[in-house]
């Protein structure tokens, strides 16, 4: 039903929107690489019954898109959370509102006719992310921000490789399998850029991995896949925005990040361009629109 989609989109981005603030948690004690090892550890003893259970699950394994985009899924996460470690939760958060902007980019190059709506909303996008990342005010430093924005791009490649992924053989199969993939591309990574992660953690720390691992991965990757195949894309493209709106809204609350003027207009810039990208998709009429690119984040 499609109310039931809805609802698994919305806990996609609210799963997405708290992963921010709770990698804030575990980074004041823990390397980011160390940070997203150990998120996608806990995620992938989560997943390993759904991802191992069945011959058919376990085929998977060998498909060439699933294996694709479990690398770039656990890569993108190690950019962003590297980047994250540079940003404020709030500017970290906003900047992941560019999103919409880059799918409706990946649709013109792959063939989808896009309206002059689209093209307005994508411009208003990439100017409040420019924005933002030409004039931080403190919220960030330039490495920082370059990190979080390549982290997209990655995103946008996990989620056009899922395009081409073989049909889930049972609930959960495709997303455990990325998830396990993901883990083990991050694990080399993290032990080149850092060595071995130390496991001496607060019970803070631990519950900001936990919850990444459980709610901001599990859940929130296997909740978007859901109920971005029930719904058209223009509808998912929706809630694309709980995410950055979510995440800045935790940044200023819980960690008293500085809303400064060219930060909310910047992150206004970006939700609002977005949400027009939605409305001229969905004004587009029907045969002109691809299927090869997706409509949602990461």
């Amino acid at each position: 039903m499609q109310w039931l989609a809805i609802f698994a989109l919305v806990l996609a981005g609210a799963g997405w929107g708290i992963g921010l603030p709770l990698g804030k948690l575990a980074l004041r004690e823990i390397d980011p690489a160390h940070m997203v090892l150990l998120r996608f550890t806990v995620a992938a003893l989560a997943a390993a019954p759904f991802a191992f259970a069945r011959r058919e699950t376990r085929a998977l394994f060998r498909s060439p898109p699933v294996i694709v985009a479990g690398v770039l899924y656990g890569v993108a996460f190690v950019l962003q959370f590297e980047g994250l470690a540079g940003v404020s939760v709030t500017l970290g958060a906003l900047l992941v509102g560019a999103m919409p902007a880059l799918v409706a980019v990946c649709a013109r190059l792959m063939g989808e006719r896009l309206n002059r709506l689209v093209w307005i909303g994508v411009a208003g996008a990439t100017l409040g992310a420019a924005l933002i990342a030409g004039k931080p005010e403190g919220a960030g430093t330039p490495l920082g921000i370059g990190l979080s924005l390549a982290s997209l791009f990655l995103f946008l490649g996990w989620l056009v490789a899922l395009k081409r992924v073989p049909a889930d053989p049972t609930p959960l199969a495709v997303p455990a399998v990325t998830i396990v993939i993901a883990a083990l591309a991050i694990l080399p990574v993290s032990l080149a850029l850092h060595g071995l992660p130390t496991l001496t953690l607060s019970p803070q720390a631990w519950a900001g991995i936990v919850g990444q691992g459980i709610f901001s991965t599990l859940v929130a990757t296997a909740a978007w896949q859901y109920g971005a195949t029930r719904v058209g894309s223009a509808t998912a493209g929706v809630f694309i925005n709980i995410e950055p709106l979510l995440g800045a809204a935790l940044g200023v609350m819980m960690f008293g990040d500085n809303l400064t003027v060219g930060l909310a207009a910047g992150g206004a810039m970006i939700l609002a361009g977005s949400f027009v990208v939605v409305l001229g998709e969905r004004a587009t009429p029907p045969h002109t629109l691809a299927h090869d690119c997706p409509a949602t984040p990461a």
